[in-house]
């Protein structure tokens, strides 16, 4: 079952990464959101440029994070994607994020939900990082689950979307829930897994993953 719900996982964050890239990298700015969103893009290209490709690279190597295999063999390539994982994805995209949380649709609720987003998933990466500079293998892993949860918001947010649309409801009514739901559950769900899986989805941490020398 772990097996299953790892691969799941890694489906979905490449999956959700690869429409990003097309949509954003092949289509028109804002090709394939909501019309009402539409001139915020267009007023702030840039950022959302960045919070896009950073946050897809995010998606991309996050998964491969907890792969216990990689560790034990490749520990080098851990180390450095992690690096890139936190420098590339969770501070850039999360700092881009919070600026565009900041004109995000649906009002103060909206803002509030996206801002709460950037603001915890950098602060678990900032925390899984000391915690690895420090030495704590198991404090490492834990705030990095919290990390990639609060990553795969990416991915929840498109399942939310899609489930309140074929419920018939319109977006404006439904799209500052989503602000929340998209990674609030996420969250709920990493610390239930910490809590009564200490290893949770990922295995026994390798000692010494986090030597940055």
């Amino acid at each position: 079952m772990r097996l299953y719900a790892k691969f799941g996982m890694a489906f979905l964050a490449i999956a959700v990464a690869l429409y990003a890239a097309f949509a954003y990298g092949f289509r028109p700015l804002g090709a394939f959101v909501h019309p009402a969103m539409k001139v915020v893009f267009a007023n702030h290209h840039v950022a959302i440029y960045v919070h896009v490709f950073a946050s897809l690279f995010a998606l991309i190597t996050g998964p491969f994070q907890f792969s216990a295999r990689l560790r034990k063999r490749h520990l080098r390539v851990h180390r450095w994607s992690g690096r890139g994982y936190l420098t590339i994805g969770v501070l850039i995209g999360g700092l881009s994020g919070l600026y565009m949380a900041q004109f995000a649709f649906g009002g103060l609720p909206s803002r509030a939900g996206f801002t709460l987003l950037a603001l915890c998933w950098l602060v678990t990466g900032l925390l899984g990082y000391l915690a690895v500079r420090r030495g704590d293998i198991d404090g490492h892993r834990r705030w990095m689950v919290r990390n990639f949860a609060l990553t795969f918001a990416a991915v929840t947010l498109r399942i939310d979307l899609g489930l309140f649309f074929a419920a018939g409801l319109q977006f404006q009514d439904f799209y500052p829930w989503v602000a929340w739901l998209c990674w609030v559950p996420n969250l709920l769900v990493a610390e239930w897994l910490l809590g009564s899986r200490p290893a949770g989805l990922l295995g026994t941490p390798t000692p010494h993953i986090g030597d940055a020398r």
